[in-house]
């Protein structure tokens, strides 16, 4: 097992294995985990909002669903969730936005303190791995509850998070990118101070009677997507 803590306004990407868990957890209120998702050796292939809502009949994550590729396929299943509501639709926040919010730093003055920004982190951390601003598409962000009202309007929503977690479930191969930053709705004028520790270990095999699987029809469907995708990979070699 092997964990990484990542302090607030940190970042990190790292390739996973299929069938891993990772496991989000936060330290402390007002957390936030901005993340990417990419098929490893296809980076083109990667988590698509729309169809991920869509297909599932939600505007948010949690328990039971699963995060979608634009090809229909499973990146990863979300299989344990202590928090309860993960927002799809706001995106990350921008240097801008930063600065606006919380004032205006940079690491000449602050060093390690200054504030980071969601886009930064993921366009720093995209780099590393041969991608680029354009490869940038809607996020999740774990951790933060974005309740959409009728009108069209998105209302951030206040949730305990210290000590709460989810665990995802990797279904592909997987290029993961994350940032802790705040939410881009998030009303507080303090920048969040909550450590976010990720945890990787060794996932069940997905059993027929498995809660994502079984959620709806799609899901199956994507599932199935997945494992043929897989089982012609294998028989090219």
């Amino acid at each position: 097992m092997t964990s990484i803590r990542i302090q607030a306004g940190g970042k990190w990407s790292g390739y996973i294995s299929r069938g891993k868990n990772i496991r989000m957890t936060a330290a402390g209120n007002r957390a936030n985990l901005t993340t990417l998702l990419f098929q490893a050796s296809d980076p083109s292939e990667r988590y698509n909002m729309p169809d991920s809502l869509k297909a599932q009949h939600t505007a948010y994550l949690t328990s039971g669903h699963v995060l979608m590729s634009d090809q229909g396929r499973v990146l990863a299943s979300i299989i344990d969730d202590t928090t309860g509501w993960h927002d799809t639709l706001s995106g990350y926040t921008t240097r801008r936005s930063t600065d606006r919010k919380y004032g205006v730093t940079t690491y000449q003055q602050e060093r390690n303190d200054w504030y980071r920004s969601g886009y930064e982190n993921l366009v720093v951390e995209m780099y590393r791995h041969r991608l680029t601003p354009r490869d940038l598409g809607t996020p999740v962000n774990f951790f933060s509850k974005v309740v959409c009202e009728l009108d069209g309007t998105m209302r951030y929503e206040s949730q305990p998070t210290a000590g709460t977690s989810i665990t995802l479930r990797t279904e592909m191969e997987l290029l993961l990118v994350v940032s802790n930053t705040p939410n881009p709705l998030d009303p507080e004028w303090r920048y969040p101070d909550s450590v976010i520790e990720l945890t990787f270990s060794d996932a069940e095999p997905v059993k027929e009677d498995d809660r994502c699987l079984v959620h709806c029809e799609e899901n199956r469907r994507a599932f199935e997507n997945t494992w043929q995708a897989q089982s012609l990979l294998k028989g090219a070699y």
